[in-house]
C-alpha cells in the first residue's frame, strides 16, 4: 500500500472547514515527523496546499523540565505547554499564528527558530500530544478535525528508535553543540545500550500509558511493517 492511499483516504474524509486539521501522532520514532512531510506535497498535488506543524516546539523548556523535576518524562502529556498549542490550533481557525520550534540536535526549545503559520487549505499537526481531547465531552469540539495514528510493532518501534538515536549520536562526532556530543565518550555498544535504556524506561512506558490510547479515537490508523512500508489503513472503530 502506498502513502497516495493515505492522502487520498484523508481527503476522503475531508469536511467543510479550512483549515482543515489533521492530527498526525504515534509512538516516538513512529515516523511521524517523515509521514507529514511526505504527504505534503501528494495532498498539494490532488489540489489541498498544506502546512505543517510540529508539537515538538510546544514542549517545555529544559530549564522548566529541570526545574520541576521532570527531565526524564520529556514527552510525556505534563511536558508539553498544552494550553499553548491549543491557543495556535484555535487560532488557525481565523488567522495566521507563531509556531515555536525545537531542536533535536540540542534536544531543546529553539526560541530563535519560531516561524509564522498562515492558514491553509490543510494543516498536518504531526507529533505527541495529540487525541487527547477525545473523546469529546458533549457539546465540545476538538481541535483537530482528523486524527491519524501510526500503529506499529513496539519491536520495530525499539528498533527505529535506537536507529534514530545512533544517527544523531555520530553525528555528533562533528558537532560539539549537539545534545548528544555528551554520549561520545561511549563507544557504540555503550551508546546503543543507553538508547535502548531510554527506550524501556521512558518512551516505552509513555507509548502503553498515553499514546496507544489514544488509537482508539483514531479517524484512520496507518499500520506500519518493520520496513516504515504501510500494510494497512484502518478507519475509525477498526
Amino acid at each position: 500500500m502506498t502513502l497516495e492511499a493515505v492522502a487520498e483516504a484523508i481527503l476522503a474524509r475531508r469536511g467543510r472547514e479550512r483549515p482543515y486539521v489533521i492530527g498526525v501522532t504515534g509512538s516516538v520514532a513512529s515516523g511521524k515527523s517523515t509521514l507529514a512531510r511526505a504527504l505534503s506535497p501528494l495532498l498539494a498535488a490532488r489540489g489541498s496546499a498544506a502546512e505543517i506543524i510540529e508539537t515538538d516546539g510546544f514542549l517545555l523548556p529544559n530549564a522548566v523540565l529541570a526545574e520541576r523535576g521532570l527531565e526524564l518524562r520529556k514527552g510525556f502529556p505534563e511536558t508539553y505547554d498544552l494550553a499553548a498549542l491549543a491557543g495556535v490550533l484555535a487560532g488557525l481557525r481565523s488567522g495566521a499564528v507563531t509556531v515555536p520550534a525545537y531542536s533535536h540536535a540540542t534536544y531543546d526549545v529553539d526560541p530563535a527558530a519560531a516561524r509564522t503559520v498562515a492558514p491553509s487549505d490543510i494543516v498536518l499537526v504531526e507529533g505527541l500530544a495529540l487525541g487527547l481531547d477525545r473523546p469529546v465531552p458533549a457539546g465540545g469540539t476538538s481541535l483537530i478535525d482528523c486524527l491519524l495514528f501510526i500503529d506499529a510493532a513496539e519491536t520495530d518501534l525499539e528498533a527505529w528508535f535506537v536507529a534514530r538515536f545512533m544517527g544523531l549520536w555520530e553525528a555528533a562526532a562533528e558537532d560539539p553543540a549537539s545534545f548528544y556530543a555528551r554520549f561520545r565518550d561511549r563507544d557504540r555498544a555503550g551508546a546503543e545500550a543507553l538508547a535502548r535504556l531510554v527506550w524501556t524506561s521512558i518512551n516505552l512506558p509513555n507509548l502503553r500509558e498515553h499514546i496507544a490510547p489514544v488509537r482508539a479515537y483514531a479517524d484512520l490508523v496507518v499500520v506500519k511493517a518493520a520496513d516504515h512500508e504501510v500494510s494497512r489503513i484502518l478507519t475509525a472503530g477498526a
